[in-house]
């Protein structure tokens, strides 16, 4: 067999993630390797967590980037803080959703599922009256930014909904981190995940997780032991905890850890303020290109992700067809629809280094041309001049 090295080709990451990784962060992934135990790196781990921190708005102690990605940080909230027998009500307006059911039952907890329509917010009226009905019910899950659909709910409602019958939170920012405000001093939320991938534009593969206190009473409190060794923050937090000194847990993965430094960095620098309405401006400029071809949003204005935009595939337009175009010959990656979705809508991500106006207009010329070239029901020629009219005037 005739083995080679891999040399990957030149994408434009315009999907629901992984992001554009910008030069800066590629450059600090190739820095030397150094111990996971060594003084140097110990002081990068302090300043991850004081970047994290920051970009999670909060000052828990218990905050930090779990060794894999967002969906074991999922996990790794489900197994310290739900045993045997735990009752869980579980929002779910998309497939994320679903898979907090999973980790419920895999942990042995019992889940009670609010239903709400792909593409909407979850309902807080439907969760107050789960909890009403479930008056046993120990923690809330829900999606703050449903990756599948681009719907964003109201965290601070839900987290209220749940501390007023003293229930613990559990949410998912995987998408929203970076992008759009996610506040969790403020709104209270117990236990939050996230990813690398998306806004930070950071390579795959880490995830940052935050404990508040309340979380960590219970999780110090538990009568099982966590069912993942690995995940176990008791242990996880003695490598993670502040100081020179830490107890070997795992062999973190230290590029990669360079990486998500330098990712938050950028993002400090630029200002989380500033990042946020750097995603809601270059979003109106691509809806309103979306909107002039006749390309309809599938989530409301009012609940509507500026970094993942998911729209209408127009009638008789062959899914497959358009994305293998777009990467063929436009080097361009766009998202299919999941789920009950798959097949009806596109997902367009926004997400940090992807969030350019180059790639706004770049997307807009490539998807405007293989549709109109396929002779789809659109506007042709309408999307440039209506994305460029918001632009000049930003």
């Amino acid at each position: 067999m005739d083995f080679r090295a891999f040399h990957p080709p030149l994408r434009t990451l315009m999907g629901p993630g992984p992001s554009d990784v910008p030069p800066r962060i590629l450059e600090a992934l190739g820095r030397p390797t150094i111990g996971h135990l060594d003084p140097a790196f110990i002081e990068l781990m302090d300043d991850v967590k004081r970047l994290l921190q920051y970009l999670m708005q909060t000052e828990n102690a218990l905050t930090m980037p779990i060794s894999a990605p967002g969906s074991a940080g999922m996990e790794a909230c489900f197994v310290n803080l739900v045993e045997p027998g735990d009752k869980v009500i579980v929002c779910q307006n998309g497939v994320f959703g679903g898979r907090m059911k999973e980790n419920v039952e895999r942990c042995g907890g019992v889940a009670v599922m609010v239903q709400d329509p792909w593409g909407s917010a979850i309902d807080p009226q439907k969760l107050e009256d789960a909890l009403l009905a479930n008056p046993d019910a120990k923690v809330v899950a829900f999606v703050h930014a449903e990756t599948s659909t681009g719907a964003q709910s109201d965290a601070a409602t839900l987290a209220e909904l749940a501390r007023r019958h003293d229930c613990l939170t559990i949410v998912d920012t995987v998408t929203s981190l970076g992008g759009t405000p996610v506040r969790v001093d403020e709104w209270q939320l117990d236990a939050v995940y996230s990813g690398t991938q998306k806004c930070l534009s950071c390579v795959p593969g880490i995830a940052p997780v935050t404990f508040s206190e309340r979380a960590q009473h219970r999780i110090k409190n538990r009568t099982h032991k966590v069912q993942s060794w690995f995940l176990d923050m008791n242990l996880i937090m003695g490598y993670w905890g502040q100081g020179a000194k830490r107890a070997y847990h795992h062999t973190a993965p230290v590029n990669a850890m360079y990486a998500l430094h330098e990712a938050c960095l950028m993002v400090h620098e630029e200002g989380l303020e500033n990042a946020w309405a750097r995603h809601r401006r270059n979003h109106v400029a691509l809806r309103a290109g979306l909107e002039a071809m006749g390309i309809a949003f599938i989530v409301d204005e009012a609940h509507r992700l500026p970094q993942l935009n998911a729209v209408r595939i127009p009638d008789g337009v062959d899914d497959a067809a358009v994305r293998r175009r777009l990467l063929q010959e436009h080097h361009l990656e766009i998202g299919a629809g999941l789920g009950d979705l798959a097949g009806k809508v596109w997902r367009i991500g926004l997400m940090g280094y992807s969030s350019r106006i180059e790639n706004i207009t770049g997307c807009l010329g490539a998807l405007d041309g293989v549709l109109a070239d396929m002779g789809a029901p659109v506007a042709a020629g309408a999307a440039l001049p209506a994305a460029e009219k918001v632009l000049a005037a930003a």
